[in-house]
């Protein structure tokens, strides 16, 4: 079995592990990117493992059905970002364009460089089918969709000590009033309530995610990711930096949260050693606990659910925020019939039975439905199986702020959280601040 693990980064755009290869003779040229001719079409993906010893091991299958070439290069993340809207721009982007939806795929969209996807998925209404309904949502722009999703699904999860609960008393949080009784008792025992690497600040975005899920919905952030005027003024994005504001007061977090990086593992070290009770953090950390934590999660110690629910808030229980999945798109200017070999590898290479097993492998739950078994024969079965129903289960899957948003936006959305967390911005300054970037 492989050892494969995710990161953050690796989802989200950071720097990834393994060198970039360049482009050999075989590579780009042109509109469509692709220098093979008529049964050829080119795909540009992410180093890093486990998804590029996957997604090589898809195309090298796929090449051999004799439905065409499918051409693979692989670039660091922020080289990747860099040389893709590069490329978009010149109208010389390789034929499937991989992503992460949202904010990005907006503007393609609306540039008409990426294709409506949706009257070829009207046609193939099995391969939609095959995917969990809930990760659709990022692929989709003004009812349409331009991307397909590819991969496996990464939620931000509620995690827990169960030993440290025990020990105070204390069960894992699913309302609000419960979290502050967490609190309460973990400070009066002299435990970290909750595990925070601030200085990060998009750990601490991720409690503004849920927040403002659990108070007004999914509904409200679906408006501000849309561009509406004066979205981010909804009352429900105060109340949600006076719920901040109430963690702030009650010492809900780690004292010096302030100065901790979640690249140290700081964060998951002081759950897994016993001296924090609670950490909001993406399933990503699952592995890097495994790996890092002694025998923190073999024992059975580490306790998954999910983020509790606000009393009078419109937000399910079992709504998810978090990375739904990557995405890949069709280039508007690439050839028909390089489009034509993009599509076959869509139907018969890239999310498989065989890739959704080595997903599977790498501890990861893929995104595609029927995977009860595969996952529930994995070492980490109870875990896997856990987000592969909560994912089937979401009523609602908001994307990651910073990726659903534009990159201006989102990196003005991580200069405010930071000031909000620290308490140099009050609820209302945040929601003006961030009312500034919207457009119109």
């Amino acid at each position: 079995m492989r050892n494969f693990s995710f990161t953050r980064r690796s989802l989200l755009g950071g720097t990834a592990g393994a060198a970039a290869l360049t482009l050999a003779a075989c590579g780009t040229s042109g509109p469509g990117g692709s220098a093979g001719g008529g049964d050829s079409a080119s795909i540009w993906q992410l180093s890093g493992q486990p998804n590029e010893t996957i997604y090589q091991d898809s195309i090298d299958a796929f090449n051999e059905l004799g439905k065409g070439s499918l051409e693979v290069t692989f670039f660091q993340n922020d080289a990747y970002k860099q040389k893709i809207r590069t490329a978009i721009g010149a109208g010389e982007a390789p034929t499937i364009i991989y992503g992460w939806g949202g904010g990005g795929l907006r503007t393609y969209a609306q540039e008409e460089q990426v294709d409506d996807l949706t009257p070829w998925l009207e046609e193939n209404a099995d391969f939609q089918k095959r995917f969990i309904d809930s990760v659709w949502g990022a692929a989709t722009v003004d009812d349409k969709i331009y991307a397909l999703p590819i991969g496996a699904t990464q939620p931000i999860i509620m995690f827990h000590n169960k030993t440290v609960l025990e020990s105070i008393g204390a069960e894992a949080p699913e309302t609000w009033d419960a979290l502050l009784d967490v609190i309460d008792k973990a400070n009066t025992k002299g435990v970290a309530p909750i595990s925070l690497a601030g200085q990060s600040r998009w750990t601490s975005m991720m409690w503004l995610e849920y927040l403002l899920d659990r108070i007004g919905g999914p509904e409200v952030f679906a408006r501000i990711a849309a561009g509406e005027k004066d979205a981010w003024l909804d009352p429900a994005v105060i109340e949600m930096g006076n719920k901040v504001t109430e963690l702030l007061e009650v010492k809900a977090f780690a004292e010096g949260f302030e100065s901790m990086a979640a690249d140290s593992n700081t964060d998951q070290a002081l759950l897994w050693s016993d001296k924090a009770a609670l950490m909001l953090h993406g399933g990503w950390t699952f592995g890097g606990m495994k790996s890092g934590g002694g025998s923190f999660v073999q024992d059975g110690r580490l306790g998954f659910g999910p983020f509790p629910t606000i009393d009078g808030g419109k937000g399910e229980l079992a709504n998810l925020v978090g990375n739904p999945c990557n995405y890949v798109s069709l280039s508007a200017v690439a050839s028909e019939e390089e489009k034509t070999v993009a599509k076959a590898y869509f139907l018969e290479g890239m999310m498989t039975d065989d890739v959704a097993a080595d997903f599977v492998a790498s501890g990861s739950a893929p995104v595609v439905t029927g995977q009860e078994d595969a996952l529930a024969a994995s070492d980490d079965a109870e875990y896997l199986q856990w987000v592969y129903t909560s994912l089937q289960d979401a009523p609602s899957f908001t994307q990651s702020w910073d990726q659903a948003l534009q990159p201006t936006a989102a990196e003005q959305l991580l200069v405010n959280t930071e000031q909000l967390f620290l308490g140099k911005a009050t609820p209302e300054q945040f929601a003006e601040a961030m009312n500034a970037t919207l457009e119109g």
